[in-house]
């Protein structure tokens, strides 16, 4: 079993992407690893927050978003968040402290000019080695899928949300 660890981007218009980086999260946790989870954009509740808090106890999971501006323009104090949120997941990866830190929703931030992507990759190339890093997201910046190790891209064929299906609570919330 090799001991690298790499950057993987889960990015596509397709739904499943923080799905697929928590599902990581999981099994990483099977595994003994200890794993952190910083949401960009995200502020609102959701059902992984609960899941996490009641059986997860090696999972750490924090929001910078303050809601989800996403059908609007951010705010500053949205840009002021996720700015913040950045700098303390930069600490977070360069601690070492973790073995998985996923920095979901990520690429979406980029998307939104909420920080500059060279920011972002200087953090990922500096990451120490034992450390893999997951970053999700629609719209992933080329300098980002450019430094990573794996990129998945998942495709939406059919969406039932195009039907008029809201969220629904513990499947997309």
């Amino acid at each position: 079993m090799g001991t690298q660890a790499y950057i993987q981007v889960y990015t596509g218009n397709g739904k499943g992407k923080t799905t697929a980086a928590l599902g990581l999260a999981l099994r990483s946790y099977g595994a003994g690893k200890k794993i952190f989870i910083g949401q960009f954009i995200k502020g609102k509740h959701y059902s992984e927050l609960d899941a996490i808090k009641k059986c997860l106890k090696n999972i750490e999971l924090k929001q910078y978003g303050l809601d989800c501006f996403i059908v609007n323009e951010p705010e500053e104090k949205d840009i002021i968040a996720a700015q913040k949120g950045l700098e303390e997941m930069k600490d977070i990866i360069l601690s070492g402290k973790y073995d998985l830190v996923i920095m979901d929703e990520l690429n979406v931030a980029l998307y939104y000019k909420l920080f500059e992507v060279d920011s972002v990759v200087e953090i990922l190339k500096s990451k120490p080695k034992h450390v893999e890093i997951v970053v999700t997201g629609r719209y992933a910046h080329k300098k980002i899928i450019e430094i990573a190790d794996l990129v998945t891209e998942m495709k939406e064929v059919k969406h039932y949300f195009t039907k008029g299906i809201e969220a629904r609570l513990g499947i997309e919330m």
